[in-house]
């Protein structure tokens, strides 16, 4: 059977594969759409990737640690609040260099403006080798743990089911990201909503029961007598870490219809339906729990839901599986696009730039975590690894805020479309430099460790990206490595 030969229509050729040349020489599908990143992120996809991404397994299963250092319900909720504001002071910074920086990629790309390459590269290397890959595993863990638990009730989940109900689900997370970026937004907000759902099921019959009448676990709620001034910031950094997500949509702002518009839209929006369901979550709790009782827990909603909603309560689990599952899907799909951006301004491999002909996804980029969250998940001791790197991610939103107040100085001609008042990124900043003092001081070993994986970010940067003369056994190994993945994955550069 004989080749077609390449015949042209509307100015540009048809190719063996059925896909259109343009002049230019670019492929293009053969609907005669460029091959790229479409728009395709809006307002409500906007707001579920950033809910979605928050609200993880935290405030079903452990709010207690905020109440442990926080010495009294009363402080507690003020803790709650106060970290949704400091939350939002953050999400405000990025949503100014997101409106002014229109490029995909979050604290990467933001680095890279204001420091330059080496800096950007040593976050690049520290998400890529050890952050992201433990991070997706830990949340992953969760997924298995409760979606296997009413099967095994009453026994406990032998820990291989875990891991392998697990690895399900980063595969089809993975395929999902893969395969469509619609439809990935479209599952992100069906999960989104389960959330909410299973937040409103919790508060409901919270506040039914303060109607009710329920308030003696409010009576003295502000006792101070059990707080500890040195316990304030360690309440504080898990507050922070159950809003942490916030800043996921600045890593597909190339992807957001109307940036100027949507993205501090979006960022406000979430905050403020975030910040409600935490406290009011809380609230409902100590409707029906004691201090006491919650901090004997081990999955707070599980023991509210036994206590109030009965046999309902095996629901429970289901829901906090889907809220994980939420958090892994938005994580990997906005994480893939700093590897697509990384690549594109060279400090990752070419192929991870490209897109795949018929899907339009970064599949490339989607699939790098894969091999390396399947280590951890089977080899490696992530929790300890979380440990390591709990202080990483407060440095490095730290300097990408500082870098913000950089900019207004060095490039005040730059175009800001959304510009927040000066002391927003500045009390953000040092709350962020706080956080990492208190790490150092709490836990300086492990804080160390984790210091040192990212500074070997600095000899990899000098290796594979800063020298011009690469050993040529390198350069073919690179070079190949790029041609065998794009013909595997069927993957094109992006049409500009």
């Amino acid at each position: 059977m004989t080749k077609r030969s390449a015949s042209t229509q509307n100015g540009g050729k048809v190719a063996a594969s059925g896909h259109k040349v343009s002049q230019n020489g670019t492929l293009q599908d053969g609907d005669d759409r460029k091959v790229g990143l479409g728009k395709k992120v809006t307002l409500l996809r906007g707001i579920s990737i950033i809910i979605g991404t928050i609200i993880g397994a935290g405030i079903f299963i452990s709010p207690k640690g905020i109440l442990k250092h926080s010495g009294s319900v009363g402080m507690s909720l003020i803790v709650w609040i106060a970290c949704g504001v400091l939350s939002l002071f953050g999400a405000l910074s990025y949503a100014e260099l997101g409106t002014c920086i229109k490029k995909s990629g979050g604290h990467y790309t933001y680095i890279l403006e204001a420091f330059g390459p080496q800096m950007a590269f040593v976050r690049l290397w520290a998400d890529l080798i050890a952050i992201r890959p433990a991070a997706l595993a830990v949340i992953s863990l969760a997924f298995g743990q409760y979606i296997l638990e009413p099967l095994f009730m009453p026994c406990s989940v032998p820990p291989m089911a875990v891991k392998l109900a697990t690895a399900i689900s980063i595969t089809s997370v993975m395929y999902l990201n893969s395969m469509s970026v619609t439809w990935t937004a479209r599952i992100q907000i069906f999960l989104t909503f389960s959330k909410l759902l299973a937040i409103a099921i919790i508060i409901v019959p919270g506040m039914y029961q303060l109607f009710k009448g329920e308030t003696k676990n409010f009576e003295n709620a502000f006792d101070l007598s059990k707080v500890q001034l040195s316990g304030m910031p360690l309440a504080f950094y898990s507050g922070m870490y159950a809003y942490a997500g916030w800043f996921y949509l600045n890593f597909v702002i190339e992807e957001v219809d109307n940036p100027e518009r949507n993205v501090p839209l979006a960022i406000c929006i979430s905050m403020a339906i975030v910040t409600c369901c935490y406290v009011l979550t809380n609230v409902a709790y100590y409707t029906v729990m004691s201090a006491e009782e919650l901090l004997a827990s081990e999955a707070v909603a599980v023991t509210f839901a036994e206590k109030l909603l009965g046999n309902f309560s095996i629901a429970v689990p289901v829901f906090v599986a889907l809220s994980c599952y939420g958090s892994m899907n938005g994580g990997t799909f906005a994480l893939s696009r700093t590897f697509y951006v990384a690549s594109r301004e060279g400090h990752l491999p070419e192929v991870l730039s490209m897109i795949h002909v018929h899907k339009h996804t970064p599949m490339a980029a989607v699939l790098i975590l894969y091999p390396m969250t399947m280590l951890q998940l089977f080899v490696g001791d992530i929790y300890s690894l979380l440990n390591f790197m709990s202080f990483l991610r407060w440095l490095f939103i730290g300097v990408v805020v500082l870098g913000l107040i950089y900019l207004r100085y060095t490039k005040p001609d730059l175009p800001r479309p959304f510009k927040v008042p000066l002391f927003i990124p500045v009390v953000f900043c040092l709350t962020c430099f706080f956080m990492v003092f208190l790490s150092l001081y709490s836990d300086p070993v492990n804080t160390g460790i984790g210091f040192a994986i990212s500074l070997t970010g600095i000899p990899a940067y000098y290796i594979f990206i800063h020298f011009n003369h690469r050993p040529k056994w390198l350069q073919r190994g690179l070079d190949s490595f790029n041609r065998s993945l794009q013909i595997i994955l069927l993957v094109v550069p992006a049409e500009q």
